[in-house]
C-alpha cells in the first residue's frame, strides 16, 4: 500500500494557545505535519519561504497587516501555498473578502477537531471548504443573492465543479463532455456574469447557493 504524502501546514495566530490547540489536533494525524507557526504575517512569510508548507491556516485577524491583506501577500510571494482561513467572525464581508482574494477555504474557530482536519485535507488537495457555520452566514435567507438564474443547468453544474477546484479536465472527465465544451462554458459563465477570475466565480457559487459547502 502506497505511503499518504504527508501534508506540511504552517499555522499563523498571534494567540499561542489557539496555535497550540491546532497543532495538538494535527499531530494525531499521520500524514500531516506542522511545519512552523508565527504570530505575524510578516513572521508568517519568513517561515513559509524557509520550510515550504503545503498549506496555510491562517488566522483572519492578524496585527500587523489586514486578512485581505495577508492573503495577497502569501498569493505574491508563495503562489503555490493553499490559504484556509480560521476566524472568529462569521461575517459575510470578511468570508467574501477571503475567497475574493483568493483563499480556498474558511472555518470557524469553534468547529470541531473533526471538521479542522477535514477542512485541511480539502484544501491541500486542490478544493474549498467553508464550515458549516461559514455556510449558514452565506445561505442565509435574505441575505444571498438571488440563485444563479442567467445560467443554464448545464453551466452551473460546470460552475459549481470549477468552484470546488477542479480542472478543466476533470470536469469533462465529471460531466463526461469533452474538454474544449467545458472551455466554451467557463467562456459563457464568466462573460454572463460579468466576472474574469476563478476566485470571484468561486465566491459567486457560494453566494448565490450553488456551492455545496458542507464537508463530503
Amino acid at each position: 500500500m502506497t505511503q499518504r504524502r504527508t501534508i506540511k501546514i504552517l499555522l499563523v495566530d498571534d494567540h499561542p494557545l489557539v496555535i497550540e490547540g491546532i497543532r495538538s489536533v494535527i499531530d494525531t494525524i499521520n500524514h500531516m505535519e506542522v511545519v512552523g507557526a508565527a504570530g505575524t504575517v510578516r513572521d508568517a512569510l519568513v517561515v513559509a519561504a524557509r520550510t515550504a508548507p503545503d498549506l496555510v491556516m491562517m488566522d483572519i485577524n492578524l496585527p500587523d497587516v489586514s486578512g485581505t491583506q495577508a492573503i495577497e501577500l502569501f498569493k505574491d510571494q508563495q503562489p503555490s501555498i493553499r490559504l484556509l482561513m480560521l476566524s472568529m467572525h462569521d461575517s459575510r464581508e470578511y468570508i467574501s473578502n477571503s475567497v475574493m482574494h483568493g483563499a480556498s477555504g474558511y472555518v470557524l474557530k469553534d468547529v470541531s477537531t473533526s471538521e479542522i482536519i477535514a477542512a485541511i485535507e480539502a484544501v491541500a488537495a486542490g478544493g474549498t471548504y467553508f464550515s458549516s457555520g461559514v455556510s449558514d452566514v452565506l445561505m442565509r435567507i435574505g441575505d444571498a443573492p438571488p440563485p444563479a438564474g442567467p445560467l443554464t443547468p448545464r453551466e452551473q453544474s460546470v460552475l459549481v465543479l470549477v468552484a470546488e477546484g477542479k480542472s478543466s479536465k476533470d470536469v469533462s472527465r465529471a460531466l463526461e463532455i469533452s474538454a474544449r465544451t467545458v472551455e466554451t462554458h467557463r467562456k459563457n459563465i464568466k462573460k454572463k456574469l460579468g466576472i474574469a477570475t476563478t476566485a470571484g466565480l468561486t465566491r459567486y457559487a457560494i453566494e448565490s447557493g450553488l456551492l455545496d459547502a458542507s464537508p463530503h
